[in-house]
């Protein structure tokens, strides 16, 4: 009880937002629910029995909310929310990547890193919007012109045939331009991410402590090594091949990770599948199914087993699993945009300069106080001298 207390505004928020998809989806126990008025489609016969088979039409506007609930249980049911859940997962994703791109550049201008801002961030936005911001905004064309294109073919052969005829997969004017546009500005953000970073740190560093080095020269005195924190010791801090493999890892893992992470918010949408799938078994085969019978302890059995199954696996077991879910998103593909770790150092209670701007960096990063003390981190003395 302690722990549900102390996540209680968690739970709030995962309760609301689940009200929020009953009425994006106008179900209720997978249950369809005409709230906002009649449905969009009709029966060919006022029977309706060809109903699951012939199909609807359609008689008027597009329902006003939500998913019409005469998708319940049609031929085309699997095929229609599959499709717009997949679609609604990528646009969530390529939403908080950007997020995440975004939160580092305010990261980078808390530290006056004007680097990471020109070589990062830039090139980051340029990279992930050529792609699948582009693929984003098909999404939404599709949506709103009811096209059929299909999105695979239009993806796909913008690698393999930039300069291909798009045919029927063509959703606007100038689209196979704008295509080999974006292609070229992906292909210019990955050395524009890789190179120029580490050989601006070495010019920066060879200029900042040039100077240090030549003040020695003209006396015999003192040895420029002997001397504490010396400018010499300082020069050799700076470790060119290791800042250019760490920038090299840093690009390939963004790179990569823009197609790995697109590909993980999908489990979104088998998510929402597979809660959609167990809904309607759990109503059709437990509830329906007892209710069908003439008999009052049958009944009473059905509804029971059924408020169980409902209560222990759809509210308990699958909150739980969204939830986590939900959190290896926001920890591994949204902070791992913006949050960069550089080493560890040791705590010192008395040591306390730049831990007021750390803490500040630790709110905008998300991290608990307890948490941002136990990471308390500093760059490495190149860095900071640079910086």
């Amino acid at each position: 009880m302690e722990m549900a207390f102390g996540g209680r505004y968690v739970i709030l928020l995962m309760a609301l937002f689940s009200i929020y998809c009953g009425l994006i989806y106008n179900e209720f126990f997978s249950v369809p629910f005409h709230i906002f008025g009649k449905s969009a489609y009709e029966c060919r016969e006022k029977t309706c029995s060809d109903a699951h088979t012939a199909g609807l039409i359609k008689v008027r506007d597009p329902y006003p909310f939500g998913v019409d609930p005469s998708w319940r249980g049609s031929r085309s049911e699997l095929p229609f929310l599959n499709s717009l859940k997949m679609k609604m997962s990528i646009l969530m994703g390529v939403t908080q990547m950007n997020l995440g791109i975004v939160l580092s550049y305010f990261d980078a201008k808390f530290h006056g890193n004007a680097l990471d801002i020109r070589y990062q961030f830039i090139p980051q936005m340029i990279f992930l919007n050529s792609l699948f911001g582009y693929l984003a905004l098909l999404i939404l064309i599709k949506w709103c012109t009811g096209s059929q294109a299909d999105l695979y073919h239009v993806m796909i052969y913008m690698f393999l045939d930039p300069s291909g005829n798009l045919g029927e997969n063509q959703l606007f004017w100038g689209q196979k331009e704008l295509q080999i546009l974006l292609l070229l500005m992906a292909i210019v953000a990955v050395p524009w991410m890789l190179f120029p970073k580490p050989f601006i740190l070495k010019k920066l560093h060879k200029e900042r402590f040039q100077g240090h080095t030549y003040r020695f020269l003209g006396t015999s005195e003192m040895d420029p090594d002997s001397e504490p924190d010396s400018a010499r010791s300082r020069h050799d801090d700076f470790n060119f091949s290791e800042v250019f493999v760490h920038q090299m890892i840093h690009s390939i893992e963004f790179v990569l990770g823009a197609v790995s992470n697109t590909a993980s918010y999908l489990r979104l949408w088998a998510l929402s599948l597979a809660h959609s799938e167990l809904s309607t078994v759990f109503y059709e085969k437990l509830l329906v199914l007892a209710w069908g019978y003439d008999n009052l302890v049958v009944k009473l059995v059905g509804l029971v087993i059924f408020s169980f199954a409902t209560a222990f696996i759809l509210l308990g077991m699958e909150s739980l699993s969204a939830f986590l879910h939900a959190l290896r998103l926001h920890w591994i593909k949204r902070l791992s945009l913006f949050l960069a770790i550089f080493g560890a150092r040791e705590w010192n209670s008395f040591d306390q300069d730049g831990f007021p701007q750390y803490t500040a960096f630790c709110q905008t990063a998300g991290l608990l106080p307890n948490a941002c003390v136990q990471s308390w981190l500093r760059l490495p003395a190149w860095w900071e001298e640079i910086l």
